[in-house]
């Protein structure tokens, strides 16, 4: 169970954070900036649910995205030592990456077809999606990264959950758009 008593500890003055187990690392370090980012995303998730309340579906989908990237910040922020842990670490697992897999098709399904790229915009809902999905696309970026570094281990499922995210958004962003119906359409080379 989270408690938190003190919200400043004084132990990052001196530029480091602490992992899960206690390990420092700099604040620059790829596997902070890995979750750091994480936690970005689903701050923009908050900011699209403020018009996502008149959606009840689409809104529990995304309550459940926010914990679930609650729960990918905690698998990032505990490595994989190879030793045996005092407590079982928090891992995505495979049933989250299907249900969100569920939840774009459910989604997907009252889609209009695309014809062109879509730009962000529409609905402020839709903008808000859209600023998600890139903010979760720098965030998978960042643990594809970190994942291929020699002396860095990350969950193969968190990996999955990261790159599924920023296609639920991509779906989001059209659904909340009268099911694409109203997309922002790209145009090549229209103001030429």
């Amino acid at each position: 169970m989270v408690k938190l008593n003190k919200i400043y500890t004084r132990t990052g003055d001196d530029g480091t954070t602490g992992l899960v187990a206690g390990e420092r690392r700099p604040k620059y370090d790829l596997r902070i900036e890995a979750y750091g980012t994480v936690d970005e995303a689903n701050a923009v998730v908050g900011m699209a649910r403020l018009y996502t309340t008149e959606l009840p579906d689409l809104d529990a989908m995304l309550m459940r995205i926010q914990n679930d990237c609650f729960d990918l910040g905690a698998d990032l922020a505990t490595p994989d030592t190879g030793e045996r842990p005092e407590y079982e670490p928090l891992r995505i697992v495979d049933a989250q990456v299907e249900r969100i897999e569920t939840d774009i098709d459910l989604l997907n399904a009252d889609l209009e077809p695309l014809r062109s790229f879509v730009l962000p915009g529409g609905t402020a809902a839709s903008a808000h999606l859209h600023l998600a999905r890139t903010v979760a696309r720098r965030a998978e970026r960042l643990i594809v990264e970190l994942a291929a570094q020699d002396h860095e281990t990350v969950n193969p499922a968190a990996i999955r959950y990261a790159n599924r995210l920023s296609d639920f958004f991509f779906v989001a962003a059209r659904w909340v758009n009268d099911h694409g119906r109203t997309d922002v359409l790209w145009v090549p080379g229209k103001n030429r």
